[in-house]
């Protein structure tokens, strides 16, 4: 029996036009940006911030491509995504990655998703959305 390998497992692909795929994950984080801020206007908050974590998951893959020159991991761990990327954290920015990295599950998994939603109060995703922005800029500066 063939035994089945993770992608994020298999040799690095060098990448030929390396903008071309930094921008795509750029573009695609712009998007994503968008509808979290949509998402917190229409008062859906939990997945305001589930969108929230993808739009600073692809802002990492891009910083990633453009360090390395590979397509980036197969994670969804941002500060493990900043640890690949070789981004000197401050404390408080470890802190929201991680807190960030666990609305990608809370949001996703039953088991999870009826306390997070009780969680995500407008002041609460306020304050995150908020935060999300400003690693957005941050990593912005550095691409």
């Amino acid at each position: 029996m063939q035994s089945f390998q993770r992608i994020s497992h298999l040799p690095k692909q060098v990448i030929k036009d390396i903008d071309k795929i930094k921008n795509h994950w750029m573009e695609t984080a712009e998007d994503d940006f968008k509808a979290m801020n949509n998402l917190f206007k229409a008062k859906s908050y939990n997945w305001a911030l589930f969108v929230g974590h993808i739009t600073t998951e692809k802002l990492l893959k891009a910083f990633y491509v453009k360090l390395h020159g590979t397509h980036a991991p197969a994670i969804h761990n941002l500060y493990r995504l900043a640890e690949l990327c070789e981004i000197k954290l401050t404390d408080e920015y470890s802190d929201w990655l991680d807190t960030i990295t666990s609305f990608n599950i809370n949001a996703r998994y039953d088991d999870y998703r009826k306390e997070f939603y009780n969680l995500c109060t407008r002041e609460f995703t306020e304050l995150w959305v908020n935060r999300i922005k400003e690693l957005r800029e941050w990593i912005k500066k550095m691409l």
